[in-house]
């Protein structure tokens, strides 16, 4: 095990061994620390945040987003637990798009749409680790990955790289950067689901106050797909203007958006125009706690998603059935099916085009 330390700021980055995969592959973590007790471990598969560990306003630590201890578990059941996800990351509706012309017909994975990649997707893959750091400003590691022309049906060659970085300031970053040689589609998020009461805490993720930066989201219809229309979330369940707790808008079966969904699994229209400077788009905090999330994103669109198909059924950390509520997933992305849906902000990557994208996860601790 090799470890990198800055030890005038309190920042590290160790790096060791994670696991074995069914082929024998070796699967290697990276933990970021910094001196505030901020944990981040990520793996190589799937540049997973494997887990993330912050005290509360006691300074107990306890871990706030739903993952395994081992591989095993990651390799077994894609949960899409704290993983990098693309080439697309959302849905596309019948697994076909029309680029520059030409149509392309996507892997099937959820029904007749393609969700998340396809049937095997960035989260599936082992990544290289291209390096460990730490520094006055962060601790950080950079993974990387290659993806076939043709892949899951998407045209070009990518590569792609993430870089998870921990600050003092208790801010995890995570950048994106892929390049192309064709001309394609490119979508990527992260996929934690936090719960900031604590995953020691036996407390649902849903007890929360949500605030989102939104005025309007993307309606779907019985097949989770955006039905193309821009809605104001002004009285509906889904308005987060305010803060509001989770719990009694993700249960508002009154509500016919969250029924489709059972529960909330919309896209939300971040207010002003997408630039590459994260700004905020939306607040988490759980008051038991004192825990406060922030997400801040260079992306158009906010993916909010209350876990809706966990049933208990898969463990997660220190073996705790992972259930509906039990984490709340913040995407930042493009809209879905954006490539069939021309009036919504575009997807395409040209040759010698960077796509980049930047999603800032800042933890505070309040006394609210």
């Amino acid at each position: 095990m090799t470890a990198l330390d800055e030890r005038t700021t309190g920042l590290t980055a160790e790096r060791g061994p994670f696991g074995v995969l069914a082929d024998g592959s070796i699967v290697e973590s990276v933990e970021l620390r910094n001196s505030q007790g901020v944990r981040a471990r990520v793996i190589a598969y799937g540049a997973t945040l494997q887990s993330l560990q912050v005290p509360d306003r006691h300074g107990r630590l306890d871990a706030i987003t739903l993952g395994h201890d081992t591989i095993a578990p990651y390799e077994r059941q894609r949960q899409f637990l704290g993983a990098t996800v693309g080439r697309y990351a959302n849905r596309i509706a019948a697994a076909r798009f029309v680029l520059d012309g030409r149509s392309y017909q996507l892997a099937k994975n959820d029904g007749a749409q393609s969700l998340h990649g396809g049937s095997v997707g960035f989260d599936q893959r082992l990544w290289s680790i291209a390096q460990v750091q730490a520094d006055h400003h962060s601790a950080s590691v950079t993974l990387c990955l290659h993806s076939a022309d043709g892949d899951q049906g998407y045209p070009g060659n990518m590569t792609v790289r993430v870089t998870y970085a921990l600050s003092e300031a208790n801010d995890l970053s995570i950048s994106y950067l892929a390049t192309t040689d064709k001309t394609t589609i490119v979508n990527l998020t992260h996929h934690s689901y936090f719960n900031l009461a604590g995953l020691l805490s036996g407390r649902s993720a849903l007890d929360s106050t949500l605030q989102v930066e939104s005025d309007a989201f993307t309606p779907i219809d019985a097949q989770l797909l955006p039905i193309g229309e821009i809605r104001a979330v002004a009285g509906t369940a889904l308005d987060f203007r305010q803060p509001a707790i989770l719990a009694a808008r993700a249960r508002d079966v009154s509500d016919s958006q969250v029924l489709l969904a059972r529960g909330i699994d919309h896209n939300f229209v971040i207010r002003g125009a997408a630039t590459r400077t994260p700004r905020l788009s939306a607040t988490l905090h759980d008051p038991q706690s004192g825990r406060e999330l922030r997400v801040l994103s260079t992306e158009p669109g906010l993916q909010i998603y209350t876990a809706n198909h966990m049933d208990g059924t898969i463990p997660g950390h220190s073996g705790q059935p992972m259930r509906q509520g039990d984490g709340i997933a913040l995407e930042a992305q493009k809209y879905p099916d954006t490539p069939n849906q021309p009036h919504f902000p575009s997807a395409r990557l040209d040759p010698g085009q960077n796509y980049e994208q930047l999603t800032v996860y800042s933890l505070r601790l309040t006394h609210r």
